[in-house]
């Protein structure tokens, strides 16, 4: 069974595509959840769910590690052809995972409690991003 899922993003933030991911899902029985986000400078996540502040720290935090290509600390990028948020993002999209792997219990993401998966945009300008989607039932 595949899907691909897409999100409209307005700049850098967490967009949740848990509840989608489960409406498929539902009913598929037993096996393994693959997602790939098929942009390169995008991620996927499996984050806290419950309290919005651990996003904005999250954000927080990788801006700090990979500031806007026209930051003085980001003088030495080459790349800047696409605008000074484009650089950055392929950073934090290297640092974070792009593709996920789920159990998948009798039709169920085997997810912690507070757990969510999340699309994390890492540029500054609206994209429509893809996800493709594979579950592999259990024989």
């Amino acid at each position: 069974m595949q899907r691909r899922f897409h999100c409209a993003t307005n700049g850098p933030g967490f967009h949740e595509l848990t509840d989608q991911i489960a409406d498929w899902l539902r009913g598929a029985g037993d096996g393994l959840l693959v997602l790939m986000v098929r942009h390169t400078s995008a991620s996927l996540l499996i984050q806290e769910n419950a309290d919005p502040d651990v996003q904005a720290d999250l954000l927080s935090w990788l801006d700090r590690i990979a500031p806007q290509a026209d930051h003085p600390s980001m003088a030495w990028l080459r790349h800047r052809a696409e605008g000074p948020d484009d650089m950055p993002a392929h950073l934090k999209a290297a640092i974070l995972p792009t593709s996920l792997s789920i159990p998948v219990v009798a039709g169920r993401m085997a997810l912690g409690t507070w757990q969510g998966i999340y699309l994390v945009e890492h540029r500054s300008t609206p994209h429509r991003r893809e996800v493709a989607a594979l579950f592999q039932p259990m024989p």
